[in-house]
């Protein structure tokens, strides 16, 4: 996709509302801070995989309006002629932080965080929003998927059930970053360097007079990627073995040039399918074909199918993953944590009659305690930002339950977010994707069995520092203390 395309009004009609009022009233340049962050895991799934931040840098990068955009505010909503001159200057100068792509991440925590005068921060927040929450989503249902699967690739299929051309693009970069081993999509592979795998359609069998021509055809023009769909009409007694035959003209014309082929099931009951056709194969003197099986897979049906000795090798998943059908949205919001009252930035608190809806206030970081040994983690420490960072040993509490503490020991810290522009430039390397990629799958491997269950996951704790905790508690009873 085109990296340098301007998203900039790529926005809710309030947050330019909201811009104008603050311009209005003389608050645009106020210093705030506003915290990304989502109350839930999705697909009550024990964590979250951050992805996305590479598409936000390039919006914030090139963040500005157009002539034609300015004319269109001001044909279609009557903004003043000083307000759209304000906005033609305009671009970030601010500060963001944010966690890498690819780490775990966990409800309430400050994925990315943005201080800057309150106009520029404000317009931020959709865009950040959608980019953020879209990727996050695919990556983390990819992971789902992909831990059912276990060691078998799993293959993203999803372009043209994808909600839109970004959706199948960025989606399939999601799901590279969430551990899927290649796409079927020839843009997200070509503009991000994804592997790109493909079989071939049931149209392509029907386009021949028969299914034994069909395959020769194939196997002939792709001698060393033949992976056969074997379903189109009967798969044990037609696809099957015409397969087999081809494999052995193959082999028989190629030798060791012959490689990897096999066959893909779409329909029917995969598990029983596969189990005879396994056999088949074997039979036949080819042990080293692979079982693809693609139909409607998720997380679940890999799971159960595994479980009932299903013989696959490879998951071509398509719909359930590109669109996480099970779990359509991220709920990812922007809030607003701190503002700058007589030149100081103080802490910002939203009162809610529901708790999980209330903010954490102030300038924050987190911090990640790990196992020294292992590396395993053990808890995330939501901390203010000048708070020091425990050196050896200390008590953490439930901010939910205060009263339970339990003394942390033997550990490394990792402070998570890190620092992506200074001063409205990127200060940040953009990692290649297959760094991301394999900053996800160590993120995986030191993360306990219990978190990544697909049901009913280990809950991973999330504290508040004391310091944190008692800030946001004086806050809120300041707020009650007000409205009586």
């Amino acid at each position: 996709m085109n990296k340098s395309r301007n998203l900039t009004l790529l926005t809710d009609l309030y947050q330019v509302n909201m811009a104008y009022a603050y311009f209005q009233s003389g608050t645009a340049e106020k210093q705030v801070v506003f915290d990304v962050f989502f109350r839930d895991n999705p697909c009550g799934n024990g964590y979250t995989v951050a992805a996305g931040l590479e598409q936000v840098a390039e919006y914030i990068r090139n963040f500005h309006f157009d002539i034609e955009d300015l004319d269109y505010l001001q044909s279609s909503q009557g903004y003043s002629a000083e307000f759209i001159d304000y906005l033609k200057n305009l671009s970030f100068s601010g500060n963001i932080d944010a966690v890498p792509e690819g780490t775990w991440v966990f409800p309430h925590e400050p994925i990315l965080r943005v201080k800057a005068a309150l106009l520029e921060a404000q317009l931020l927040e959709t865009t950040i929003l959608t980019l953020l929450n879209h990727q996050s989503l695919i990556a983390t249902k990819t992971a789902r998927i992909v831990e059912a699967a276990g060691t078998d690739p799993v293959l993203e299929f999803g372009l043209r059930r994808a909600q839109g051309p970004d959706a199948g693009v960025y989606g399939a970069r999601a799901a590279y970053i969430g551990g899927a081993a290649a796409t079927s999509n020839l843009m997200a592979g070509k503009c991000f360097q994804i592997p790109v795998r493909g079989t071939h359609a049931h149209s392509f069998v029907q386009s021949f007079d028969d299914e034994l021509s069909a395959f020769r055809a194939f196997a002939g023009t792709f001698p060393h990627s033949s992976i056969l769909l074997v379903d189109t009409y009967d798969t044990l007694k037609q696809g099957i073995p015409n397969a087999i035959k081809v494999f052995s003209e193959m082999r028989k014309s190629l030798g060791a040039e012959f490689r990897n082929f096999g066959i893909r099931l779409d329909s029917g009951d995969l598990a029983y399918l596969s189990k005879s056709a396994r056999k088949m194969l074997d039979d036949a003197g080819f042990p080293e074909a692979k079982i693809a099986a693609s139909s409607d897979l998720d997380e679940y049906l890999v799971q159960d199918l595994k479980l009932q000795g299903a013989r696959i090798d490879i998951w071509g998943v398509g719909t359930n993953l590109i669109t996480s059908k099970s779990c359509p949205a991220l709920a990812g919001v922007y809030k607003l944590a701190a503002r700058e009252r007589n030149g100081v930035l103080e802490p910002e608190i939203k009162r809610s009659d529901n708790p999980d809806k209330i903010n954490n206030p102030g300038l924050k970081k987190i911090v990640r305690f790990r196992k020294e040994t292992t590396r395993e983690p053990i808890l995330d420490l939501i901390m203010l930002d000048e708070e020091p960072v425990p050196a050896d040993s200390f008590l953490a509490f439930d901010p939910v339950h205060p009263w339970k503490k339990k003394r942390i020991e033997n550990f490394e810290i990792e402070s998570l977010l890190k620092p992506i522009f200074r001063g409205g430039k990127l200060a940040y390397a953009l990692p290649e994707l297959e760094d991301i990629r394999q900053h996800a799958a160590s993120e995986k491997a030191t993360f306990s069995k219990e978190v990544q269950r697909l049901t009913n996951p280990h809950l991973y704790h999330v504290d508040l520092s004391e310091k944190l905790f008692h800030l946001k508690q004086s806050l809120l009873e300041a707020v009650r203390n007000h409205s009586k």
